[in-house]
């Protein structure tokens, strides 16, 4: 039966895998025949919170997708006006995409106000780097949420330590297919600047301590035989960029390390995955990670650490390797994937048909 859905949580014109997520989302949703809305912020980080050069797309607006600003992370009385808007929009229900504590006030508030059908969509509840006072404002948030819809079992995990009892349907995170068709090899290197004839490591996405690019460094540095080999480094730094660029420097291999340190628009990501050869995860902490899902998309091999939910959805030697959280483990997996270039394509495709967003939409809509 067709529903009238709100989804609360970043979209555009604000940039990013969870606003990606959740326009995909609503796409879905829209065509099993539901009405569906985004409501997203008029504030979502005040600028000297933000890491990043811009919270915002510099691309074009999603087709066919309903988005209101309403919600100013840091005003209590805005969040009072807008869980009164919600309640007299009488949706069937509500989804909550939480990725952080710091959202929790203003949408815990919101949840309790709105009256309607909630469900918690749930990326990460405890942040990988942590804070004073993240459990207390999880807590709040979930506490005035009807059940979840958990990314990975150890999010599910989270989730039930901190409110037990909730009803809770677990469901990986689906492909990233908003992607584009892939591109020749050739052509994606031709695009990025890079030999087609060298052989490629990829570490994608926004850079934040906990990703253990110093890990990757110092494994890519560990290996005997680079001749051939580069590393690509893409995606912005949240975190201290010049610590990493000594780092490399300090280990040789600032020259074989292809620093693409800018924020990837979506019309660049395909480049960048099909010029790839594998994708390197070495997450010192995770739940669960988009890149994977993009991986799988452009049917890609992975290489990530046993953290989090990241081993659940990369089977080891299946689709690629899932190894213990070290350099030296990264280093091993590294030099046994270069030495024997193994096809993990008949693991890829096969694996992939479970992340579907059917599977996804059927997830959230399960109450």
């Amino acid at each position: 039966m067709a529903e009238k859905i709100i989804i609360i949580g970043p979209a555009y014109p604000y940039r990013g895998g969870i606003a990606a997520f959740n326009e995909r989302l609503a796409t879905e949703l829209i065509a099993e025949g539901h009405q569906v809305e985004l409501v997203t912020f008029t504030l979502q980080y005040p600028s000297f919170l933000f890491p990043g050069k811009t919270q915002y797309s510099d691309g074009p607006a999603p087709e066919k997708l309903q988005i209101e600003r309403m919600i100013n992370s840091i005003n209590p009385f805005n969040w009072l006006k807008v869980g009164k808007v919600l309640r007299k929009k009488k949706a069937d229900l509500i989804i909550f995409a939480f990725w952080l504590p710091y959202m929790a006030p203003a949408l815990g508030t919101i949840a309790r106000l709105c009256k309607t059908r909630t469900v918690g969509l749930i990326h990460n509840l405890i942040p990988h780097e942590h804070k004073p006072g993240d459990r207390m404002f999880a807590k709040y948030f979930c506490k005035g949420i009807d059940r979840f819809a958990a990314l990975s079992n150890s999010v599910a995990e989270d989730i039930r330590n901190i409110v037990p009892g909730k009803r809770i349907s677990m469901c990986p995170h689906p492909l990233y297919d908003n992607f584009g068709s892939p591109v020749s090899r050739e052509d994606a290197c031709a695009r990025l600047g890079i030999d087609p004839g060298s052989k490629i490591l990829l570490s994608f996405g926004l850079i934040r301590d906990y990703k253990g690019l110093d890990w990757l460094l110092e494994a890519f540095a560990s290996l005997k035989e680079r001749s051939g080999v580069k590393l690509v480094v893409a995606g912005e730094f949240y975190a201290d960029g010049e610590k990493y660029h000594r780092l490399a420097r300090d280990l040789g291999i600032d020259n074989e390390v292809i620093w693409k340190t800018e924020f990837v628009p979506d019309s660049e990501v395909k480049y960048y995955f099909c010029a790839a050869d594998l994708i390197v995860q070495p997450y010192k902490t995770a739940t669960q990670s988009g890149v994977t899902q993009i991986a799988y998309h452009f049917e890609k091999p992975m290489l990530v650490t046993r953290v989090g939910g990241l081993s659940e959805i990369v089977p080891d030697k299946k689709v690629g390797y899932a190894v213990e959280p070290s350099p030296k483990a990264v280093a091993d997996a590294l030099k046994h994937y270069l030495q024997d270039t193994p096809d993990f394509t008949e693991g890829i495709r096969e694996e992939k048909q479970k992340y579907s967003w059917k599977k996804m939409a059927e997830s959230v809509m399960a109450y």
